[in-house]
């Protein structure tokens, strides 16, 4: 019996390994199930966030404005805002949520604003004219900078007390935005401006207006459809948009194939400096829409100018504008005072403007900002302002059109 011992001994541990080879089997199997309960478990309880991105909106077709997407979504509406400055950037992301949607609802990351907006605050005279051809005047409650908004609505009702005048946008005062309980303030971002101080402390929905930054006249005016979808005013905007994009390519087809072009410069000297549209402006481009070679296409908006924004200016000599622009046929000014600039004025205010053969021929067109609401309209209505240079450029192309903005000089 003896020797059966060592086979019986190996038998033994031979079953104690089999056994624990199972127990460590069934360690792993127990903890394999504990591992796929717990995803299980986390995919239910994180449905906020597996759900959006297998949840498919309907993405608005804008055409022109590239800082801009709109995407729509059953109980949400999300609106990005590229980041002008840094286009591989994000500015703001916005979710709008129906006020009358009262229920619970799980959203992506961003800024929640519940529309439509009926007491906002609005820094800008722009947006104001805006919202008033849009019809949510009314839903305007608080403004900035009332001596610039030429708006009677406007003016009478912060004078009545109904609309709170919150002082300079620069520096709002917080005391007045507070008491007017804002939902939601409307004003322009600047790259490096440093955020917005107090007014971001307040736990209301900024709106960053970065229309002006669009890289075309049409790109900025389709902006117009955010703002509808502020507001409630969503199909009205979408009509206004689509009017004004019909009227403008009409008009940039009826002179596009020209020639030869009139050339034209603008602006005037201030001290000792010309600021004139760069090249890749949006003001270069509606000239160029309106069948016109605008002398400073060719200068890029490079480094500190181009900071400015994409519709900025450049800063020139006096003397690198007349010689480039000696020759051109058309000079096109802005200005603000009382009364209209004449041709006498003109050349008191610099002698070497006389010089410009735009002047020696009579073909110098003013608008007068004081009296004219060109930087009201113009933003939104990039159409007015084409009519009326192909009005100035091709007088005989538009016979029946009286000029809105620019007009010629009298002597």
């Amino acid at each position: 019996m003896r020797e059966f011992f060592p086979l019986l001994s190996c038998f033994v541990k031979l079953n104690l390994v089999i056994v624990m080879t199972k127990n460590v089997w069934k360690k792993y199997i127990l903890s394999a199930h504990i591992v796929l309960m717990v995803l299980l478990f986390s995919a239910c309880s994180g449905k906020s966030k597996t759900s959006f991105l297998q949840e498919e909106g309907d993405t608005l077709r804008l055409r022109y404005a590239e800082n801009l997407q709109i995407v729509k979504y059953d109980r949400y509406t999300k609106v990005t805002l590229r980041n002008p400055w840094d286009t591989l950037k994000i500015l703001r992301t916005y979710l709008l949520v129906d006020k009358a949607d009262t229920s619970a609802i799980s959203l992506p990351e961003g800024t929640v604003i519940y529309v439509p907006l009926t007491r906002a605050l609005v820094y800008s005279s722009v947006h104001c004219a805006l919202l008033q051809e849009l019809g949510a005047l009314d839903h305007v409650k608080g403004v900035c900078d009332v001596q610039y908004i030429r708006i009677p609505a406007i003016q009478e009702g912060c004078q009545k007390g109904e609309i709170t005048n919150a002082g300079s946008s620069m520096s709002p005062d917080i005391e007045k935005v507070i008491d007017m309980h804002p939902d939601g303030i409307l004003l322009s971002p600047y790259e490096n401006s440093g955020g917005y101080g107090r007014i971001e402390k307040l736990n209301v929905p900024i709106l960053e207006c970065a229309d002006y930054m669009e890289t075309s006249a049409l790109g900025r005016a389709e902006w117009v459809r955010f703002y509808g979808l502020l507001f409630g005013k969503e199909k009205e905007a979408d009509s206004l948009f689509a009017e004004v994009g019909r009227k403008y390519l009409t008009l940039r087809d009826q002179v596009k194939e020209i020639s030869p072009k009139p050339t034209v410069i603008t602006e005037l000297k201030t001290g000792g400096t010309w600021y004139v549209p760069g090249g890749n402006s949006t003001m270069a481009k509606v000239y160029a829409d309106a069948g016109a070679r605008y002398i400073f296409a060719d200068i890029p908006q490079s480094g500190s100018a181009a900071s400015l924004s994409n519709s900025g200016s450049v800063p020139l000599a006096f003397e690198t504008v007349f010689d480039k622009g000696q020759h051109a046929d058309y000079w096109l000014i802005k200005y603000n005072q009382q009364v209209d600039k004449t041709y006498r004025e003109l050349k008191s205010d610099y002698a070497p403007y006389a010089n410009f053969d735009a002047f020696r021929n009579r073909k110098v067109y003013g608008c007068n900002t004081g009296r004219i609401p060109f930087y009201e309209e113009v933003p939104f209505h990039p159409e007015l302002l084409l009519e009326d240079l192909v009005k100035v450029f091709h007088p005989t192309v538009l016979k029946d059109y009286t000029p809105r903005y620019f007009t010629n000089l009298a002597e």
